[in-house]
């Protein structure tokens, strides 16, 4: 069987990862199994076959990890189920089968603001977590007994997958927004420099015009349409502007000047900067429409960044373009925090199984050669200083100060509703169906009864 090691520590023999989780789930279920949020540790039984429940592979890696684990994992085999691409329906797809007490799903590939509606409606089997987890250092093996062991990882992406202060869902990729630019035709218009600032960015934009090159090329993209990436969007220029969707009281906060201000400025970059077709693209038609040579800045996920620099064709811009933080309107701007985290669901059969799986995928091993594979961010700190890595992905620093920095979107237990209620005024906003104070007003009026408590 193979050597399943803890996430981040030492490797420890199959027999006895599975002699220490029996250990300590009898242990320990008394004190956890009927904590608040999903089901307790007591309930990680069982061995056997397991589905893996994931948005669309871009990438084409993901097949063959699971393919390195079934070679070793004979009478565990784990089936990939691919759901929708787009974001809202993965998560729609995933409620449908809790709500019906399904056991087709087993370990869950959540998005990172999934956690708190899953574990409060129950639909998450809780995990065990190491001692000192949340904190810093490592922990012993006596204190691990079994347990995850999360003290590797960005203490940012920890906090994403706990609910009221228990652990729900282990950390497997993180991701923060940077800014994708043309570096060589900032280069021949004389900018030294990407931009800091959105008027830099706007002044770049013009020089660039100028350029033969670069008559027929837009000046920037994020995305504008009615998904989550909307949400996204909006929470990165509201935020970036010192504004808050939900401030720390966990009420909405929008009718302010910062959040206006934030808005104004995906209703000024939609009309006067972003390519005529931009609410019909989405991340992928993103990504394409940069790699097709169109674009000067593009706010985009780390994942972007290999595929933009492949030499098998499909990139026109390979080895022509650069990241950096994203711009704000007086300094460096603030990324929103993604990233996917791994759950196991509270109707699955075969429990032990699924932890071991996932303690497999999220480790570092994994997740080194996820990076290489496919640019995606990595949750294990180490790996963003890593001289190997940081030669091959040159923006690991800045990512890894990106999600240092980062805010998360609004941590909701109705995360469905209120992202809709997001989406829907700020669409209207950009697309000039209301003005900015107008859609603020409105989501403010909407959000009200969905976080109340």
């Amino acid at each position: 069987m193979r050597r399943i090691p803890p996430i981040g520590g030492a490797p420890l023999a199959g027999g006895l990862v599975c002699a220490a989780l029996a250990l300590s789930l009898s242990a320990c279920g008394g004190d956890d199994g009927g904590s608040a949020g999903g089901t307790g540790v007591a309930s990680l039984q069982g061995r056997g076959p397991i589905t893996f429940v994931s948005g669309k592979d871009r990438s084409g890696y993901l097949q063959k990890q699971l393919d390195d684990w079934n070679a070793e994992h004979p009478k565990e085999q784990v089936r990939l189920i691919e759901l929708a691409d787009e974001p809202n329906e993965q998560r729609q797809q995933m409620i449908q089968n809790a709500t019906t007490k399904s056991d087709a799903y087993s370990v869950l590939s959540l998005d990172v603001v999934w956690t708190a509606e899953f574990a409060a409606n129950r639909w998450l089997t809780q995990i065990p977590m190491a001692p000192s987890s949340g904190g810093s250092g490592g922990s012993s093996p006596q204190a691990m007994n079994g347990r995850v062991d999360l003290s590797k990882m960005l203490p940012a992406t920890i906090t994403t997958g706990q609910y009221r202060g228990k652990l729900y869902a282990v950390p497997s990729t993180s991701d923060a927004g940077m800014l994708y630019y043309r570096e060589d035709l900032l280069e021949k218009a004389g900018i030294a420099e990407p931009p800091k600032t959105y008027d830099e960015m706007w002044s770049a934009c013009d020089k660039v015009k100028k350029l033969p090159e670069g008559e027929d090329v837009d000046c920037f993209f994020t995305e504008v349409n009615k998904t989550e990436s909307m949400t996204i969007s909006a929470v990165e220029a509201i935020d970036s502007a010192g504004g808050s969707i939900i401030g720390a009281d966990g009420r909405p906060s929008l009718t302010t000047p910062q959040a206006e201000q934030g808005v104004e400025f995906l209703v000024k970059a939609k009309k006067e900067h972003m390519p005529k077709e931009a609410v019909t693209l989405d991340t992928e038609g993103g990504r394409r429409y940069f790699q097709s040579g169109k674009l000067l800045f593009q706010r985009q996920w780390p994942y972007q960044y290999a595929l933009a620099n492949a030499d098998d064709g499909s990139s026109k811009v390979a080895g022509k373009f650069a990241v950096a933080p994203l711009p704000g309107p007086s300094g460096p701007g603030v990324a929103n925090l993604g990233g996917h985290n791994l759950a196991i669901s509270a109707f699955a059969k075969n429990k032990a199984t699924s932890l071991d799986f996932i303690r497999y995928l999220a480790g570092e091993q994994s997740q080194r050669a996820n990076l290489l594979a496919t640019s995606k961010a990595p949750t294990i700190a180490a790996l963003y200083d890593d001289p190997e890595m940081v030669k091959k992905f040159p923006y690991l620093p800045v990512l890894k100060e990106a999600i240092a920095n980062a805010k998360p979107r609004p941590v909701a237990v109705k995360y469905g509703d209120v992202t809709a209620a997001i989406q829907g005024e700020m669409y209207d906003a950009v697309t000039g169906k209301k003005s900015a104070d107008q859609a603020l007003a409105d989501l403010q009026s909407k959000l009200q009864p969905l976080t109340a408590r």
